[in-house]
């Protein structure tokens, strides 16, 4: 009896692979359910050989552990076939480039090998006030390009910290990384989150010949709430240093989002949309407006890589969809990563299925823009 109702319990968390999470707890779930699935299935195959002992449970233990067992390898199986065309596809979508390196979008022996990599140390930047920015140097010598990190948190947590594996990464593969920090709702409303990152660009350039940065090649990168800020920054700042921006599941429409809110057993995305805008859309409609980046797409908005999840249930995969629609009708050069498998913070580790393959197309994407 015993082993049925683990193996119930592991059928009831494999589903987070393939649904939206419920509540804020299955959702962090969701995460090492997606991310880390060889945990799962240790744990099922476990319970599937945990039946030795002939009684009446024991069938239809075995069939809802099989179940179960499946669902946890599908983020690999899913993974493997979208990592199959990837390259292809972004060939076809920015433009094909000298890829030098012959490391596939996705490896199943690196989801164990690739733990405990040496992180980089970064050294801290004032540059506005109180306001610092982490600055992760390029491995590589000479004037290399600049990526600006914007963290995530609801616009009123977070910080330059957060998710910091990317930027090593990054400064391994000759690129500056400045990961900033910027002031925070409800105390600090938009846009001062935008004109944040204007500030950070210009200190930037303040400091280039020291810190070697080509200051015609800015790239934004945000996740998150930091999408949003870095969307809005690379479609209404019109400077042509900028030659991408990387949105990680951002809420690019925030008038539509704000009609469809997520669910509260999760995440009270209207209180934290309130918070930073400075009421709801009836009070400050032009507030919405402005934080929207879909509005202000055109034909000369930079190159963009778009990283979503349909299972994701904080930020609806739809903001990312309905920012394609229009960045296809524009004519603007874009990729669009949309992780079968991929939830909110899916890019947690950057050795799990959805990890790998942002991964990739984030180092693509850099090669197609930055020349």
């Amino acid at each position: 009896m015993l082993r049925l109702v683990l193996l119930v319990i592991v059928f009831l968390l494999s589903l987070l692979a393939l649904f939206r999470a419920p509540t804020y707890h299955l959702w962090l779930t969701a995460i090492v359910v997606t991310e880390f699935p060889v945990i799962g299935i240790t744990i099922t195959t476990g319970l599937l050989l945990w039946g030795y002992k002939v009684d009446k449970y024991v069938l239809p233990g075995t069939i809802i552990g099989v179940v179960a067992l499946l669902m946890f390898i599908s983020p690999i199986v899913r993974i493997m076939m979208l990592s199959s065309t990837l390259k292809q596809e972004m060939n076809v979508a920015l433009g094909a480039v000298d890829n030098t390196t012959s490391e596939p979008p996705f490896s199943i022996s690196k989801m164990i090998t690739g733990l405990g990599e040496k992180q980089l140390e970064s050294t801290t930047h004032f540059y506005d006030g109180r306001l610092t920015l982490d600055f992760y140097k390029s491995q590589k010598s000479g004037n290399k390009p600049c990526v600006i990190v914007v963290h995530g948190g609801s616009w009123a947590g977070g910080d330059s910290k957060q998710l910091p594996e990317l930027n090593t990464v990054l400064a391994n593969e000759g690129y500056h990384v400045a990961s900033i920090n910027y002031r925070l709702a409800p105390d600090v409303k938009s846009p001062a989150q935008v004109e944040d990152v204007a500030k950070a660009m210009h200190y930037l350039r303040q400091h280039a010949g020291e810190l070697n940065i080509d200051t015609t090649q800015f790239v934004l990168l945000g996740r998150s709430a930091g999408a949003q800020i870095t969307l809005v920054a690379a479609y209404t700042f019109h400077d042509p240093s900028i030659k991408g921006v990387v949105s990680f599941y951002g809420p690019a429409d925030m008038i539509w989002g704000y009609s469809l809110p997520a669910n509260k057993l999760v995440f009270d995305s209207r209180k934290v949309m309130v918070d930073y805008l400075g009421g709801t859309y009836e009070e400050v409609p032009q507030q919405y407006f402005n934080s929207s980046a879909i509005e202000f797409v055109t034909p000369r908005s930079p190159a963009t890589l778009l990283v979503h999840g349909p299972i994701d249930p904080l930020v609806h995969y739809d903001h990312s969809t309905r920012l394609s629609a229009k960045l296809t009708k524009n004519h603007v050069p874009y990729y669009f990563l949309s992780l079968p498998c991929g939830t909110h913070g899916c890019d947690y580790t950057l050795n799990g299925p959805s990890g790998q393959m942002t991964t990739y197309s984030v180092l693509r994407f850099l090669k197609s823009v930055c020349k």
